[in-house]
């Protein structure tokens, strides 16, 4: 029987040394990367109507915004992480995030710099054309990270919301596609699914899962 929590389709093997790299990278990015722009959009969210003064919105208002927010990420994140997957740009930038063929969760955000802008803008851009409240924005921020490290790490642990959800990702989901060549790897989006199933572009993945499902029924029927 397998474990409570599995890995999602390989055993981990990423050395000492990997992990080293990535770390360094991370806040490298994270400095010279994020935290300007960070700075740069501040103003813009507020010319589109951010505050941070009471009265809090109500959990109506937090909940629409947060909702509509991942609604709107994935759905940008797929096209601009499928036309990162075309033959230049794969090549001379998106590889960098590839690197990791079996990521873990700290690498979720291990990309080249031109791809972090070029996603990123996936994140801000419902922010910025709603302007939420400043508790919004740090909640939607805190929720798309753990997001992203959960799709990331490797495990599919049994709280992960793909058990609960049908069209969330999740580890499952996501490890796939860093397993296979750039030009066959399919599941492009960031947090839901059926933005692959429209398109066709997780048919390997749903293969897959069905061969893994027939052969998980012939070993409990030998047990």
């Amino acid at each position: 029987m397998a474990s409570i929590v599995e890995s999602a389709w390989t055993v981990k093997n990423n050395t000492p040394a990997a992990q080293e790299k990535c770390i360094t990278q991370l806040l490298l990015y994270h400095f010279c990367v994020n935290l300007p722009v960070m700075v740069l959009s501040y103003p813009v969210f507020r010319f589109m109507g951010m505050r941070s003064t009471l009265p809090l919105p109500s959990w109506k208002v937090v909940s629409t915004q947060i909702l509509f927010y991942f609604i709107l990420e994935d759905f940008i994140f797929y096209w601009g992480h499928r036309i990162l997957h075309t033959k230049w740009l794969y090549k001379h930038v998106h590889s960098v995030h590839h690197e990791y063929a079996t990521p873990f969760g700290l690498t979720s955000e291990y990309a080249h710099p031109a791809e972090i802008l070029f996603l990123g803008f996936a994140t801000i851009v419902g922010p910025a054309i709603t302007g939420p409240h400043l508790i919004t924005l740090w909640l939607w921020m805190v929720l798309r990270v753990l997001e992203t490290v959960e799709a990331h790490c490797g495990y599919h642990f049994p709280w992960s919301l793909s058990n609960f959800l049908p069209l969330y990702g999740g580890a499952d989901f996501h490890d796939y596609h860093h397993r296979l060549l750039y030009t066959k790897s399919g599941n492009y989006s960031s947090t839901f699914v059926y933005m692959d199933w429209i398109f066709g572009t997780d048919k390997g993945y749903r293969k897959l899962k069905a061969l893994k499902g027939d052969g998980d029924e012939a070993v409990l029927k030998e047990m």
